[in-house]
């Protein structure tokens, strides 16, 4: 297994260039990334199946006990944290009690971290199950990953477990009534024989098309911040990803560049 993985189920605080003081969840294992993407940028390094390594997932009770400790432990000092953020080793809408713990984490945020927003980086492949979707209407900040609006795009980035399909997708984060935040990862380069490239105007026209359909509270647009697995990929300039913001203010929805 290459990449970098979290090593624990509560990590940080973390400054997060999105979210600032961020306390970070990993609700999946941390000994392997636990996906069903294969994104061939992803910091956690490939998604690796029947490697021998026991998938082992944290139990909703012992995490709702570490995260109570742990909020009452910054509570009042310098890292209180902005943000409660579920992230970590894969997509953490997996795990099979991820609607109970969303729960759990609005009852202890309440109490101990009230200023702290909710908030989850999710791939959007599980919103076809009512219970994920509905937890996700209840965080703070609902971000779910966009990087193409072209199908064939998104297979070759995205590398989706068989039955993702982008159109599938698409109409789920519809269904949000715009009550979410799109996140896209520009990058361009070749994998396994094929250009890779997001950027080009055909692509830039295609995702432009569903935002508008999506509606989003906002757009996080950013760029390679770490290693890649797949070797060959390039971090698109920033002046470029600005070019890409105007393009998407211009249609009244806002946008921030992270670079």
């Amino acid at each position: 297994m290459t990449g970098f993985l979290f090593d624990e189920l509560i990590f940080g605080p973390v400054y997060s260039r999105r979210l600032g003081v961020s306390l970070g969840i990993n609700l999946l294992p941390v000994n392997n990334k636990y996906c069903n993407f294969n994104c061939v940028y992803c910091e956690c390094g490939w998604t690796e199946k029947d490697n021998g390594i026991k998938i082992v997932l944290p139990k909703r009770t012992n995490f709702k006990t570490q995260l109570e400790n742990k909020l009452k432990e910054l509570q009042g000092t310098v890292n209180e944290p902005d943000a409660i953020t579920f992230a970590g080793n894969g997509e953490p809408t997996i795990h099979p009690d991820f609607a109970g713990i969303i729960d759990d984490t609005i009852e202890v945020r309440d109490l101990f971290a009230p200023k702290a927003a909710i908030s989850i980086l999710s791939n959007a492949s599980m919103l076809h199950k009512p219970k994920i979707t509905e937890a996700l209407k209840k965080v703070d900040k609902n971000i779910q990953k966009l990087d193409s609006g072209i199908e064939s795009t998104f297979h070759i980035i995205n590398q989706a477990s068989s039955g993702l399909t982008l159109e599938k997708i698409i109409e789920s984060l519809i269904s949000f009534d715009g009550k979410l935040i799109i996140q896209t990862l520009f990058v361009r380069g070749e994998y396994n024989g094929k250009i890779i490239d997001n950027t080009t105007d055909i692509e830039i026209e295609a995702w432009l098309k569903v935002l508008v359909k999506i509606k989003p509270e906002y757009v996080m647009i950013y760029g390679i911040d770490r290693g890649t697995p797949a070797k060959g990929l390039e971090k698109v300039p920033e002046n470029e990803l600005n070019a890409i913001a105007e393009r998407v203010e211009k249609l009244s929805i806002n946008t921030k560049v992270y670079y």
